[in-house]
């Protein structure tokens, strides 16, 4: 066969093989979802759907079921979002309020992480006594998204508590004050509680504080500062938590005698990162380490967010990702992210190492609960933008908002077509729905792309994204699941 030959068969064999691919790509359409246009939700009302305890009910021991070392049971509490203890505010006020938390809050994790980073050794606990050098977590303002109603002492006084899973020490403001910020509820009175207890400085939970100091009793006491500015401090003891009609007994917390800072009405928070002092590492064998959420979209349905802890929060239907660990820091979750795909392809320049974890702990990606709006790093953020716009550019632009680049007007509309959004976690596809990723943010029709970009290596996945999926975090297999209409 002489050259001229060769040259026209080899011309021909790729014209063909560019044929199939075109015709593969054709025969795989882009991938669109419908999204229903719901207006920015007001703030909710909060009736508290528990027939068995009113607000603020005192109810006797005798009364109640107890939580021992050898039960596991489930637990199930109901879920508010924050903007229910801020009524009288616009839904327009509501948002902005949510965005300013959220840039505070996702500052103040990146601050934590690199300050860990930045250790050389992992901190041994209870290694500094006093309060000199100061407890960063990576709550930012004192407070999560999201809260519920639970008891505290014996017999329970009922609290509204906020819950975060990038937190570990659980607290409560408590009496006497020497300076304690407006909330919802009486101050918590721990000379009234039959279950309270102070903490010797010697033992183990002492040890286990960051940040820990004595009393002239030699008892043990707490401080947390936040990155915003706001403390709590106070007395280190046990105490009896009830949920519903459960009691769970010596459970270590902080009862609060100075705090401050814009905690919203809450008296307290309960932790549920990976720490020590966090309240799924504490009630391990009492509840097997397991808890879940449903975070329900307010914009987009009625159904209650709830939150339910021991062995039936694991759903077996839910797709599972395993969990990594940070060698500095054990509070937050970190999952491995591998990429990300809108229209139902893979977005080319989003690599897996862009999302990895060095051995230092550096980068990585958290799933976070008091987060709002995810955030990636900013390389894999360009990239999913790019492609996003691309496949949404027959819809009109609107002009960025916050810390949105890429929004429209869908004013006059009641639902549009736009692109799928999937996330490729190591073992599990988590497929977004709309709402999840398009979000109203303001009156007039605007919508926005709810992901952001981060100069920070670490990424966080936020609650929007986790809207309407059940969440469920098996510590015991050290694995974190989602399962879509979890809220049902």
């Amino acid at each position: 066969m002489g050259e001229k030959s060769k040259t026209t068969l080899l011309f021909s064999s790729s014209v063909i093989l560019l044929f199939f691919s075109l015709s593969a790509a054709v025969s795989s359409p882009f991938q669109l979802h419908s999204l229903l246009l719901h207006p920015l939700p007001s703030a909710p009302v909060l009736s508290w759907q528990d027939s068995d305890l009113p607000f603020n009910s005192l109810v006797e021991t005798s009364d109640l079921d107890t939580v021992n070392s050898n039960t596991s049971l489930g637990l199930q509490l109901e879920l508010h979002h924050l903007d229910a203890l801020s009524s009288e505010e616009t839904p327009e006020r509501l948002f902005d309020l949510r965005l300013q938390r959220d840039a505070l809050r996702a500052e103040t994790i990146n601050s934590l992480v690199s300050k860990a980073v930045a250790r050389k050794h992992p901190r041994a606990p209870g290694r500094r006594p006093g309060f000199s050098s100061s407890v960063i977590s990576g709550l930012a303002q004192g407070s999560g998204e999201y809260f519920t109603r639970l008891g505290v002492g014996t017999p329970p006084r009922y609290l509204y508590m906020v819950l975060d899973t990038g937190s570990d020490v659980i607290w409560v403001q408590c009496s006497p004050c020497k300076k304690c910020y407006s909330q919802s509820d009486p101050i918590f009175d721990p000379t009234k509680s039959r279950s309270f207890s102070g903490i010797p400085c010697g033992s183990q939970l002492c040890r286990s504080l960051d940040s820990s100091g004595c009393n002239h009793r030699r008892m043990c006491l707490y401080q947390v500062s936040y990155g915003d500015g706001s403390v709590t401090y106070g007395d280190f003891s046990t105490e009896t938590l009830t949920f519903r009609m459960n009691r769970i007994g010596r459970v270590a917390l902080g009862c609060g005698h100075n705090n401050q800072g814009l905690f919203v009405g809450a008296a307290g928070l309960l932790g549920l990162g990976r720490g020590r002092l966090s309240f799924p590492t504490q009630t391990g064998r009492r509840l097997n380490r397991k808890f879940s959420y449903c975070l329900a979209d307010r914009s987009a349905s009625s159904k209650p967010s709830s939150l339910l802890f021991g062995d039936t929060a694991i759903p077996r239907t839910a797709v599972f990702t395993p969990l990594l660990t940070n060698p500095k820091l054990d509070t937050f979750y970190y999952v491995q992210l591998l990429g990300i795909s809108v229209g139902g392809t893979r977005v080319p320049k989003i690599r897996p190492s862009l999302f990895k974890m060095d051995r230092d702990g550096n980068g990585g990606v958290i799933i976070d609960s008091g987060t709002s709006v995810t955030r990636l790093t900013r390389p894999a953020y360009i990239a999913l933008r790019n492609a996003f716009r691309l496949g949404a550019s027959n819809l009109k632009r609107a002009p960025a908002f916050s810390l949105f680049d890429t929004c429209y007007d869908f004013s006059g509309k009641t639902s549009v077509k736009v692109p799928t959004v999937v996330l490729h976690f190591r073992g599990a596809d988590v497929s977004l729905p709309a709402t999840n990723y398009l979000i109203p943010v303001d009156s007039s029709g605007t919508f926005c792309f709810a992901f952001a970009g981060t100069m920070s290596g670490l990424s966080i996945i936020g609650n929007i994204q986790q809207q309407g999926f059940l969440v469920a975090y098996d510590l015991a297999g050290s694995r974190i699941g989602f399962k879509p209409n979890g809220c049902a």
